[in-house]
C-alpha cells in the first residue's frame, strides 16, 4: 500500500494536476525518490491539513485508477472517491468538478449561479477566466471535510436556502493558506481555536446584488473560489474575538490577522493575495478578506 504521507513529484503531480501516473508506480517499484521541497508538498498541501482533492471534469476518468492506487477506496458518491492514508489513517476526498456547461442560462439544475465576468466580455487576464467547473454540495456532503478545519458548506453562497443541490467554486489553494494562517497565529501565542468563514464563494449573480460604491467588487474574486473574508470566533458569537485583551474589539485584533497573513504569503509566495481589512459597521463584526489571486494586493487601513 502507498502512504498518502510523502508523495514523489509524479504522483503528487497526478494527484494535483491529474497527469498521467500509471508508469510511475507500474513498473514494481518500492522506493519513493526525494521531492524536491521547493516545488512539491504533500497530497495534504503545504498546511498538512488538506483532507480533499479537486479535479477538472476533463480528467474526471483520472479519478478512479488515482484511487486504486490506494489500499482503502470508497465511491461515496458520483463525483467523490474517498481514499486513505495508510500511515495515518486520514481520509481524502478525491471530488471530480461538474463542467462548466452544465450551467445553462445561468442555472445548475435548480440553483441559480448567473454569468460570469468572462461571459460579459470582461476578461481582464487569465486569472478572470470562467472555472473550470462546479463542486456539487448536497446535504449529505454538505459537511464532507476539505481540510482539518473546514468543511464544503461553510464556503457556500449565502442564498437559496432551500435550493439543493447548491454549486460551489473553490480552489485548495485557499484552504491551504486558510490552515497556514491558523497555524500561524497559533504560533504567535493567539488563541486562536477556528477560523470563521464569514463568506466564501459567491455566485455572480448574488455578488452583483452588492456591488457599488463601498460594496463588493464588480469582478470579485469570491466569484472564483480563491478568496474568503474571515474572523477569529472562538465563542461562536459571529463576531471578531478579543485577540489582544484590550476589552475592545477593533482593528488592532485584524491588525493580528492580517500580520498573521502577511507572515504566510512571505513563507510561501506562491500563495500571495489580497488582502483587506472591513471595520465593523452597526449591522457586522470587523472582518478581514485574505485572497490567492496570485499578486500581492491590499486595501482598507494598515
Amino acid at each position: 500500500m502507498i502512504s498518502l504521507r510523502r508523495l514523489p513529484p509524479a504522483l503528487l503531480a497526478a494527484a494535483l494536476l491529474v497527469a498521467p501516473l500509471a508508469q510511475a508506480w507500474g513498473q514494481g517499484s518500492t522506493v519513493e525518490p526525494a521531492p524536491d521541497p521547493a516545488a512539491v508538498d504533500t497530497i495534504f498541501g503545504r498546511s498538512g491539513r488538506l483532507l480533499a482533492r479537486f479535479f477538472a471534469p476533463r480528467h474526471s476518468m483520472e479519478v478512479e485508477p488515482i484511487a486504486r492506487l490506494f489500499g482503502k477506496r470508497q465511491q461515496k458518491s458520483t463525483t467523490t472517491v474517498a481514499v486513505t492514508d495508510t500511515a495515518s489513517g486520514r481520509e481524502l476526498s478525491l471530488i471530480t468538478l461538474l463542467p462548466f456547461g452544465d450551467k445553462v442560462n445561468g442555472r445548475v439544475g435548480d440553483y441559480h449561479i448567473g454569468r460570469f465576468p468572462a461571459e460579459k466580455g470582461r476578461l481582464r487576464s487569465a486569472a478572470y477566466e470562467n472555472p473550470d467547473g462546479f463542486i456539487e454540495v448536497t446535504l449529505e456532503n454538505k459537511d464532507t471535510p476539505v481540510s482539518e478545519h473546514f468543511r464544503l458548506g461553510e464556503f457556500l453562497t449565502h442564498d437559496q436556502t432551500n435550493v439543493w443541490p447548491k454549486y460551489l467554486v473553490l480552489r485548495e489553494a485557499l484552504i491551504d493558506k486558510l490552515e497556514l494562517v491558523l497555524v500561524e497565529l497559533q504560533r504567535r501565542g493567539v488563541d486562536a481555536q477556528r477560523l470563521t468563514i464569514v463568506s466564501g464563494f459567491r455566485s455572480p449573480q448574488y455578488n452583483q446584488k452588492g456591488v457599488g460604491r463601498g460594496g463588493r467588487a464588480r469582478d470579485s474574486r469570491h466569484q472564483f473560489g480563491d478568496a474568503a473574508d474571515i474572523l477569529v470566533d472562538n465563542n461562536h458569537d459571529g463576531r471578531m474575538d478579543d485577540l489582544n485583551h484590550d476589552g475592545r474589539v477593533n482593528s488592532k485584533d485584524m491588525r493580528i490577522l492580517a500580520d498573521a497573513i502577511e507572515s504566510v504569503e512571505r513563507q510561501y509566495p506562491e500563495l500571495v493575495g489580497g488582502l483587506g481589512l472591513y471595520r465593523a459597521t452597526r449591522s457586522r463584526s470587523p472582518f478581514v478578506h485574505v485572497d490567492v489571486r496570485g499578486v500581492r494586493a491590499r486595501w482598507g487601513r494598515f
